[in-house]
Formats: C-alpha cells, structure tokens, sequence
C-alpha cells in the first residue's frame, strides 16, 4: 500500500485525504445523507480529522469536524479552529476519543500499522517508518513481547493486534489478496465492523502513485451500520497533515 524507500525499504505513506463522493452515516440514531466527507490523516503524529456536512430525512442539515490527536478528542466547527485566536470554536469531547482512534487504527492504512507496531512490541510512534522486517528483528533480539497474531483461514491470513491507545480494544483483519477487506475491533461489550472493497488508485489522474485505499468503506457498531461511504479521490502522497491541539482542549484534559 505504499513504496518502500531507500536502502532500509521503510514503508513511507504518512499522511492521507480522502475525499468520499457519498454515503450515509447515522447523526443521533438517524440517517444523514452526505453532501461532504473529508478525512485527513496522520500516521507518523497521530491523528484523525473528519468534516462532514450531511442532510437529515426532514432536510435539517449537519455539520461537524470531528478531531482527534494523540490523547484528546473534540469536535470543531471549522477545521483548525481556535488555532487562530478568534477563528472558530473547538469544543472539547472527551468520550469519543476510543471511538475516534478505533477508527484511525482500524482504517485502511491505519490496521497495517499498528498490526506491525504490536509484532515489533512497540508503539506505532516508534515503530513508523521502518522496515517490518527490520522491526520483527528488533523485536527478538530485544525480547519485545508481541501483541500481534497470525492465523490463516484457508487462503486468508487472520491476524490480530491491539487498537493504540484503547486499552482492552484487539482488532481481527482479514486479508483477502493481502488487502484488509474486513477489520472487527472488539471493546468490552461493543463490536465496531468495518468492511473494505475495490481497492484501487484512488489519487488524481495525473498523481497515480500506485498507493491503494479502500473504494468502498462500510462501518457497523454492534450490527447496525453507521457509516457507509464511496470513495471519490485520495491523495496519498506526502502531504502535509497536522491537528494541533487547540490551548482550550488542553485546559480541559485529556
């Protein structure tokens, strides 16, 4: 899913916006159709923006920046705001972050990563970067203890490994062809779902890095779907991506 570079061949997509072309996803047990979804991503720094804008069955509309960054969650109504004083309001929302990072650490690029993290026995911060290989040979010599598994399902490697930063959360992908077409996070009594297809280039035609993302993304919570979305254009090329934490988050606590 991504190139390896320069001698030590370390796995280097760092950053990702994505662009979905629809969907629908569930505003307080309802369904908004979406008119807007755009997420940006940073693996290396971890963290997770999302706007969305979408429109009730009653034509009310919506719209949210949903934020997360290393330990803190909330939600904007710009993106960035307050970064600049005056501009925008950031409100904080503590109890989403495990929702927020389970999404982070079970998406498309996201699983891989922390799947190698928890082989390496080492934090995904730690971990970035590198060769696995090189990693997993680190692992031994150190005497790290792993957290991932691998099994095999027939033709389809299974492997688990714990979500970052949600303590008690384990993840189950499946790959088909190498690619995650399933990731299960279980969390105490809940079951988050996520189901990928037609991965492909999703990049601008004239920026194709051969980089895939998921065309497709279906996300359930204990069985009922919340998101489902359709990938319009990615780019996935080294981006630059950041969610600073803004002073009033901070001041509220983590």
């Amino acid at each position: 899913m991504g190139m390896l570079r320069s001698g030590a061949e370390s796995e280097l997509v760092k950053t990702l916006d994505y662009h979905a072309a629809g969907g629908t996803i569930q505003v307080e047990g309802q369904p908004c159709t979406l008119t807007k979804y755009r997420v940006q991503a940073n693996y290396q720094v971890p963290g997770w923006r999302t706007q969305i804008q979408c429109v009730r069955a009653n034509k009310q509309k919506y719209s949210n920046v949903e934020t997360v960054s290393g330990t803190y969650a909330w939600d904007e109504d710009i993106p960035g705001a307050e970064l600049v004083p005056g501009k925008g309001k950031a409100t904080p929302n503590p109890t989403a972050l495990e929702e927020r990072l389970i999404r982070l650490w079970a998406s498309p690029h996201g699983a891989p990563k922390a799947a190698i993290a928890g082989a390496a026995g080492l934090p995904p911060a730690e971990s970035f970067g590198e060769n696995p290989a090189v990693l997993l040979d680190s692992q031994q010599k150190a005497g790290a203890k792993a957290t991932t598994t691998l099994t095999w399902a027939g033709e389809k490697a299974v492997i688990t490994f714990p979500i970052p930063g949600v303590d008690g959360a384990m993840a189950t992908a499946t790959l088909n062809n190498y690619l995650p077409e399933s990731v299960v996070v279980t969390h105490g009594t809940n079951k988050t779902e996520f189901i990928y297809g037609k991965w492909a280039d999703w990049n601008n035609p004239l920026f194709k890095i051969e980089a895939l993302y998921a065309g497709t993304i279906v996300e359930r919570r204990n069985g009922a779907v919340v998101r489902s979305l359709t990938a319009k254009v990615t780019e996935i090329g080294q981006i630059y991506v950041v969610m600073p934490v803004p002073e009033s988050v901070r001041k509220a606590g983590k």
